[in-house]
């Protein structure tokens, strides 16, 4: 049986998809991460997605801001998944 560090340790240089607290979700190459599963990931995309209430019809609209960023580091406190890209 695979342990979880193990399983991060694998997707190192690989692309993977973090999905994050506040509606975030991130891909990119891992470069890094620790214990704490602090990470760094290179070309990076970043997604937040919004839901607002339309004022005249009263219903709920989905809304995606996306960046994107050459490097960035995740704090491993906001993680709620990580999953290979290919698996996403």
């Amino acid at each position: 049986m695979m342990e979880p560090l193990e399983m991060i340790k694998d997707s190192l240089n690989k692309q993977i998809y973090i999905k994050l607290r506040n509606d975030r979700e991130l891909t990119g190459k891992l470069n890094a991460f620790d214990q704490h599963l602090n990470m760094i990931l290179e070309n990076a995309e970043e997604t937040h997605t919004s839901v607002e209430l339309d004022e005249e019809t009263y219903e709920q609209v989905y809304k995606q801001n996306k960046r994107s960023m050459p490097m960035v580091f995740i704090r491993g406190d906001g993680v709620i998944l990580l999953s290979s890209h290919t698996d996403h």
